[in-house]
Order: C-alpha cells, then sequence, then structure tokens
C-alpha cells in the first residue's frame, strides 16, 4: 500500500459501507474486516474506525444484520439509521439511505482528536468534509478506485486529498480468501453488504 503514515500519528477510520462495497465489488473481492483493522493498527495508533450503514429495518431477516452485529464486538463503532422507502417517478420502488450528514459530523467533532482521517468513499460530495479539516490541520487519505469501469471515486475528492490510497493496491492485504467467503449466517468479518439485491441495496442519494 503506498501511502504515508507515521507511527505516532491518531488515526480514525470512517468507513460508507454501502460505498466500499461497491467498490470492492467492482474490483472483484471481499473485504475480511479484521485484517482491514489490522492494518491500520499497525500503521499508527488507531484511535477509532466508523463504519455507516443504513438498515431495512421492516424485514425479517436484514441481510447486513450479521456484519453489522459482527462489526460492533469487534473494534468498529457503528453508526446506522433505517432507509426511507419511496416510489419514482417511473413507479419502482426504490430505498434511500443516505449516511453523508451522518459521517460528516462525526469527523468534525473527532478531528481535535485526531491527526490523520483515512476516508473510505469515493463521494465527490465529501470534498468540502476534507477541505475543512485539512484546515484544522489534519492530513487525509481517501480510499477508493479509480481501476474499476467506471472510476468509483470523483477527480475532486480526490485532487482534495492528501493522499489517494488504491483499493486495488489494498486489496492483498484485505481480501478475504474465496475458502473463507461468509455463510448464509455470516462469517466473521465477512462483507455482508452483497447479499442485498438491486432493490434492496441502499443507494445513496
Amino acid at each position: 500500500m503506498k501511502s504515508h503514515f507515521y507511527a505516532e500519528e491518531r488515526i480514525a477510520l470512517f468507513i460508507d459501507g454501502a460505498n466500499l462495497y461497491s467498490a470492492a465489488r467492482a474490483l472483484g473481492f471481499d473485504i475480511d474486516y479484521r485484517k482491514l483493522l489490522k492494518v491500520f493498527r499497525d500503521r499508527g495508533r488507531l484511535v477509532r474506525a466508523y463504519y455507516y450503514t443504513a438498515l431495512v429495518e421492516d424485514q425479517e431477516y436484514s441481510p447486513i444484520r450479521p456484519l453489522v452485529d459482527w462489526l460492533d464486538y469487534n473494534g468498529y463503532t457503528m453508526v446506522t439509521k433505517p432507509t426511507k422507502e419511496f416510489t419514482d417517478a417511473m413507479g419502482r420502488r426504490k430505498i434511500k439511505g443516505n449516511m453523508d450528514i451522518e459521517l460528516a459530523i462525526d469527523v468534525l467533532e473527532m478531528a481535535e482528536n485526531l491527526d490523520h482521517v483515512v476516508l473510505f468513499s469515493g463521494d465527490g460530495d465529501f470534498r468540502r468534509l476534507v477541505e475543512a479539516v485539512q484546515r484544522k490541520g489534519l492530513r487525509v487519505s481517501v480510499v477508493s478506485t479509480i481501476k474499476s469501469a467506471p472510476p468509483m471515486v470523483a477527480d475532486e475528492l480526490r485532487r482534495q486529498a492528501d493522499e489517494f490510497i488504491e483499493l486495488a493496491e489494498l486489496a492483498p492485504l484485505i481480501a478475504r480468501s474465496p475458502s473463507e467467503r461468509p455463510n448464509r449466517q455470516g462469517a466473521p468479518g465477512g462483507s455482508r453488504e452483497g447479499d442485498l439485491d438491486d432493490e434492496q441495496m441502499v443507494r445513496s442519494a
């Protein structure tokens, strides 16, 4: 992984769950969240790892609930909220679950206790957030990919970041091996966002 971290840096991870899942899926691998934590614990003083996702509350079985529960018990701070259902102009049922505001507020509130923010998202809406945090003296690394078609990271976000970490280069360190793919009940650390079908997948809007 080509990036600059310093041993005494206070680091926090801010993971846009649906965005990271989409980027990893585009690159053809599943994330092992235990390995992901270890990578950044080895590179500085990891203060907190936030994971953001919306949940479909009215389903008997939520496909990503096993992942959410596992992360909650294994070093991640979970930030969730119920999705909102609406019908688009074509009459199709859509599910909305945008977590941008929650993520932005947490980054700004944590800023005084950090030296380095690692943002797992390619959403260009976060450019101003990155700029605001940099004015407070923090370094910001953005983790996403330009190796998918189309690229998953907005050009303006990539330019604003102090460093861009290519997810494809991080993959060898954090990928789950095929033999460890989670079963239906959710194996520890395995990505569960992928069990959502197209109509259920929470869309940022």
